[in-house]
């Protein structure tokens, strides 16, 4: 007996797990059911209470956590694993190999390329002004490089890019650009070494 509900216009791929009381191809608001593909690659564990809704494109080997949320028309790459309670919201790339821990919050128009790690409790922003007015025309998420790690309670906030290859430490409040290759930590995050230069890594 199936204890999970799958909305029209989606399509699973093959070998998918998929845990009790999960939501996939949820119609967002103004949307009819069906209205927009939804498509999950093979090999997909996608636990239970998770909601995922329509318009996500999602590559192979993905896996989410219990109680994840992923709101609509996302581009998911392919072995991407989404932490417990963690919230990804609308129009956000994410690039292959791409992990989060548990409870991170990833905003509009956020990207994540190819190898981002995000530690437990990091927190992406979008919103410079909140509360504004316009403040919905003017939102813009972080971009984060090619294997930028970002350690545990890390919070980054709005149009900040961070390079490939960039190591940022725990709790740090990252204000401005991290060039490539580099260690950041501290709020705000300053640039304290080079990533070439920790002999433990």
């Amino acid at each position: 007996m199936k204890n999970y509900k799958v909305y029209k216009n989606v399509k699973l791929g093959k070998n998918c797990q998929i845990g009790d009381f999960v939501i996939i191809g949820l119609p967002p608001a103004g949307k009819k059911n069906g209205e927009l593909r939804t498509s999950i690659g093979d090999n997909a564990i996608i636990r239970s209470h998770t909601v995922i809704y329509a318009g996500n494109v999602i590559g192979v080997d993905f896996q989410a956590g219990h109680h994840v949320l992923i709101r609509e028309e996302n581009k998911i790459g392919e072995k991407v694993s989404i932490g417990t309670n963690t919230v990804v919201e609308h129009h956000i790339r994410i690039g292959n190999g791409v992990r989060t821990q548990s409870s991170c919050f990833i905003p509009e128009y956020s990207t994540l390329e190819d190898g981002v790690w995000l530690g437990p409790n990091v927190v992406l922003t979008n919103a410079r002004y909140p509360r504004s007015k316009n403040v919905k025309k003017n939102l813009s998420g972080p971009v984060l490089k090619q294997n930028a790690k970002l350690g545990a309670n890390v919070t980054v906030l709005p149009g900040v890019n961070i390079g490939e290859n960039v190591l940022i430490g725990a709790a740090a409040l990252v204000t401005k650009d991290i060039p490539a290759g580099a260690v950041a930590y501290g709020a705000p995050a300053a640039v304290k070494k080079k990533l070439k230069n920790l002999k433990e890594y």
